[in-house]
């Protein structure tokens, strides 16, 4: 018997299944706009990263999510004290990967999942820009100098040296001196002395500015912007 009637009408079970396909395919649809509404957010405004590493300990712990600002230098300037995500190809890792394009792609997709941090994507704390001079460390005074002015660093981790050798850079213009909290554990400018750059991380390659923990939810709290001194936050 065909699907509709002798008079023409739909037989009662054709009318039955229209709906429920109607109902998958609004679904669908929904799904696919939020994905693409997730993804331009994540682009252009608030981003998500996993913290793999201790180097920014006690202030972030391995297996956080981290909230980040993409757009909170669109309107001012890095400041010193400020912790920011950063692309690291081309100074603290290399700019190709050398894996096959597939495995580059699943680690795109894991670390935006949540669930895998990057190897070429870093969050480290600003200590110098632009104009700065940055030391460290004399046997009258362990700690950085910031122009001549040493800093109190509460942040970093508890047992910590300011650092474990010695540096003097002047940080040019559009250029950033970036060091990790957990000072014996980060790999940061420190590490790239001698190479091209002199560890000095351009600004055109920070991502945002890391704003609050979201996950785990024990440890969720907004990551203030400190304010260390008049002279620490004198704007340049």
């Amino acid at each position: 018997m065909s699907a509709a009637s002798a008079s023409g009408e739909p037989s009662a079970k054709h009318t039955k299944r229209r709906p429920r396909f109607v109902g998958w395919r609004f679904v669908l649809c929904a799904l696919a706009a939020a994905v693409i509404l997730a993804a331009v957010v994540r682009a252009f405004f608030f981003d998500v990263f996993y913290i793999p590493s201790n180097s920014m300990q006690p202030l972030l712990e391995p297996g956080d999510r981290v909230l980040v600002s993409r757009t909170a230098y669109s309107s001012e300037e890095i400041r010193r004290g400020d912790v920011v995500v950063f692309d690291g190809r081309g100074s603290l890792a290399p700019l190709h990967s050398g894996r096959p394009a597939l495995a580059d792609a699943a680690v795109i997709v894991g670390r935006w999942l949540g669930l895998a941090g990057s190897d070429t994507v870093y969050v480290k704390r600003v200590i110098g820009v632009a104009g700065d001079r940055v030391s460290c460390c004399t046997d009258d005074d362990p700690r950085i100098t910031v122009n001549g002015t040493p800093l109190d660093e509460p942040y970093v981790y508890e047992g910590d040296a300011a650092s474990d050798h010695g540096f003097d850079v002047t940080v040019p213009e559009g250029r950033l001196w970036l060091m990790g909290d957990h000072r014996s554990e980060s790999a940061d400018s420190r590490s790239l002395l001698g190479a091209p750059g002199g560890g000095l991380i351009s600004t055109e390659r920070v991502i945002g500015e890391a704003r609050k923990i979201l996950w785990p939810l024990e440890r969720s709290t907004n990551i203030d912007r400190l304010s260390l001194g008049a002279e620490w936050n004198t704007e340049k």
